[in-house]
């Protein structure tokens, strides 16, 4: 799983420099015209902080096997999946009930960090 975590957030950041460069540059002009552009950059600052998690969760492996851990960042990584990425088709689509399915991500993630917090309580 550590492997899995870490090319994951690997992945992610490499993604979220791309994915934000690319709105920076080529979607500005249509993510202001539909007044995205927060939108936009909240998915992508979202993603960003869930890669370093990640990466940091693939490093804790490496010293403390704790299940907790595992689903940790298995619900971050879903969680950032669904969060960002039912944003960033919002905002490419206008699809607006895709707004409903985002908040399930960010729940995905806070649990993930509730999970972290606990494995490294029960570890350290």
């Amino acid at each position: 799983m550590q492997k899995l975590f870490l090319l994951s957030g690997a992945i992610l950041g490499g993604l979220g420099v791309a994915i934000g460069a690319f709105g920076a540059h080529a979607l500005k002009a249509m993510l202001e015209s539909t007044s995205r552009t927060d939108t936009f950059e909240t998915a992508v600052r979202y993603q960003f902080y869930h890669a370093l998690a990640l990466l940091l969760i693939g490093l804790l492996l490496f010293r403390l096997d704790s299940k907790l851990l595992h689903y940790s960042g298995n619900l971050m990584l879903a969680g950032t999946i669904i969060f960002s990425g039912s944003l960033y088709i919002l905002c490419m689509t206008g699809i607006k009930w895709l707004g409903a399915i985002t908040p399930i991500g960010g729940v995905l993630m806070i649990a993930g960090w509730v999970l972290l917090a606990m494995g490294i309580t029960r570890q350290l």
